[in-house]
């Protein structure tokens, strides 16, 4: 690798790849960056849902969009809530030990503000402030923006409201705790927001394009799609591989009829009694609508009751994200990619699994959460109209591009 390289990483989904997604790379690349780090959640995603298309797919979307090198975050991270989630994607790029920058989108473009923001989060006047009003009956996000407000005022605060400025305050977050030289920077999304029902000219949301895919698999999306994205999308959608949570509805709920209700005090993000609500939804619920229904609450947001019922299905529990991720999973990369590659092997202070026969030398904590990306990759691929079946994770091979 040349001496002024500058490598970027960014932490994302790609669920599934669009034009926002190539904007940000671009962006990236004009402020400087030589090498980009895509690190990327696997077939579940933070939704506490399948992600839309298998994540081989989603990697060489990436690689043919502008990304060169791809990282997996492993299933106990991807699946997880907003702070765990950047915590992994974080901690895996800091211990690549060759990473300049960190960059996301966001929709407050002010990079100090966040850092500001990241501190008082971290601060244990924020933590009592936090305390107080969770005790009024508050759910976590409204007693969070409220113990904000309380600290900083209501503008400051209110960069809580937007889900992309909440992940990009989660990773300055890590950044401080992890005491890492990474830079953040963060551009201003345009377009269509997060949740946005209807496309503004080549823009759309990734909610919008999924919603596209169930509904319509072979709808022509290619407005919305960097073109090699969209072509290996229309190929995925004609092979019958566009996944859908409701073709493992059935699975799901046989899987949770199964579970004991010391289980579920296992799940991540589970307190307050809310196994006992999940326990209770799991033997009424005949459809994966109805127990979200059952379970939700005023403080228990749809999100996290998905992301539990999710972590119950593939066997996820809390104690599994108490250290962090064990290895650096490559997914694919292109010429750069090997040249990031290269240098990581002298820096990184972690595993680098290219293969799975790498793991067999690894730590048996490295071996279990492997074993849980194997598991839910069998499940995944369930739901496809066309299902495959298991082993793919043990006979997948990094794809390397031109």
């Amino acid at each position: 690798m040349y001496k002024k390289a500058r490598i970027s990483g960014i932490i994302c989904e790609y669920n599934p790849f669009h034009n926002g997604h190539r904007t940000l790379i671009e962006q990236t690349r004009q402020q400087g960056a030589t090498h980009i780090i895509a690190v990327m959640s696997g077939n579940f995603v933070q939704r506490g849902e399948t992600a839309c298309l298998e994540k081989g797919v989603r990697a060489r979307m990436a690689l043919a969009c502008g990304a060169d090198l791809v990282i997996e975050l492993p299933v106990p991270w991807a699946a997880a809530r907003a702070e765990t989630f950047a915590y992994g994607g974080v901690y895996l790029l800091e211990q690549l030990g060759c990473v300049d920058q960190l960059v996301f989108g966001s929709e407050h473009a002010r990079i100090q503000e966040f850092q500001s923001l990241a501190r008082l989060l971290r601060s244990q006047a924020f933590q009592a402030a936090l305390s107080v009003e969770i005790s009024t009956g508050k759910s976590f996000a409204c007693a969070r923006q409220a113990a904000a407000q309380t600290l900083c005022g209501t503008p400051t605060a209110a960069l809580l409201e937007q889900p992309n400025n909440i992940l990009g305050i989660e990773y300055c977050k890590a950044l401080q705790q992890l005491g890492s030289p990474i830079e953040p920077q963060t551009f201003q999304r345009t377009g269509t927001g997060h949740h946005d029902a209807i496309p503004k000219g080549e823009s759309a949301s990734a909610s919008f394009l999924r919603s596209q895919l169930i509904k319509h698999p072979q709808a022509d999306l290619s407005a919305y799609l960097p073109r090699p994205a969209f072509d290996l999308l229309l190929h995925e959608a004609k092979a019958g591989h566009i996944a859908s949570m409701e073709r493992l509805e059935t699975a799901i709920l046989a899987s949770l009829r199964t579970l004991h209700p010391e289980t579920l005090l296992q799940l991540p993000d589970v307190s307050e009694g809310l196994e006992k609500r999940l326990w209770h939804g799991i033997r009424q619920a005949v459809t994966l609508g109805e127990l979200y229904q059952t379970v939700k609450a005023k403080r228990y947001p749809h999100a996290r009751i998905r992301r539990m019922v999710l972590s119950a299905f593939l066997g996820l529990r809390a104690d599994h994200t108490a250290e962090p991720p064990p290895y650096l999973r490559v997914l694919g990369m292109n010429r750069r990619g090997m040249e990031i590659l290269h240098h990581a092997k002298q820096t990184s202070r972690l595993p680098i699994v290219t293969k799975y026969s790498q793991l067999k030398s690894q730590s048996k904590r490295a071996k279990d959460i492997f074993a849980l990306e194997a598991r839910a990759t069998d499940l995944f691929t369930l739901s496809f109209s066309q299902p495959l079946g298991c082993g793919l994770e043990e006979s997948r091979r990094m794809m390397v591009t031109d």
